[in-house]
């Protein structure tokens, strides 16, 4: 099948809407990932034995199953336990709960990374346990995690084709009706391609910007 530009003019705004989505599904995972992982982190740190213990097994079992499994377990199944949730928000949940717990470790990393003497230091001179993790842990532990952190938002943005399958429009899911309505698969299998390369090499740039830049603090 021969390349037709008009054909691949015609389907170009359709495609840019699908990113649009796919943009706003990663970054909005992002956050939820960045948040949950955060609380994963701290309650497996938990002096609380049964605490830290339920929180491992969380985590282990939403990392040891697969992304697509979760996203149809909350947008098929959840609804017959009276839980309904539009696609992308369904989407977004998923994605940022299944990389929260990444998230976690590279968390638990930079916290353990903070020297015991910080922590004790904030004991000597009175702060509350609110007041040590906000004000000298995490300013101390987050710089480094940052080049790991973007590493899992770039890979977060190539799985949202796994989106399509609970029905969010996202890029992939653009592409494909494009196809099935027209019967040409060259063309925008090829401009999604190249959408999610382009995106791909501008983040590995950032990413090397930012492990040149936070990724020896502290070493």
């Amino acid at each position: 099948m021969e390349w037709d530009w008009n054909f691949a003019w015609s389907i170009l705004p359709t495609l840019l809407d699908g990113l649009r989505i796919t943009l706003i599904a990663t970054l909005l995972g992002a956050v939820v990932a960045a948040v949950l992982g955060l609380v994963f982190a701290i309650l497996r740190r938990s002096p609380n034995r049964a605490i830290a213990r339920i929180t491992g097994f969380v985590v282990e079992f939403i990392r040891g199953t697969p992304l697509l499994v979760q996203l149809y377990f909350i947008f098929y199944v959840l609804p017959d336990l009276g839980i309904r949730l539009p696609a992308l928000t369904a989407g977004v949940l998923g994605m940022g709960l299944h990389y929260a717990t990444y998230a976690a470790e590279v968390y638990r990393g930079g916290i353990e990374s903070v020297a015991r003497g910080q922590w004790e230091a904030a004991r000597a001179t009175n702060l509350t346990t609110r007041q040590t993790w906000v004000h000298v842990v995490l300013p101390q532990a987050v710089p480094p995690m940052i080049p790991a952190m973007a590493n899992y938002l770039l890979a977060m943005f190539k799985e949202t084709p796994l989106l399509s399958a609970i029905t969010v429009l996202e890029l992939m899911n653009q592409a494909k009706s494009v196809a099935n309505s027209s019967y040409r698969y060259v063309e925008p299998m090829t401009m999604v391609g190249v959408m999610f390369l382009i995106v791909s090499v501008i983040s590995v740039i950032g990413l090397r910007w930012l492990e040149r830049r936070y990724g020896r603090i502290g070493q």
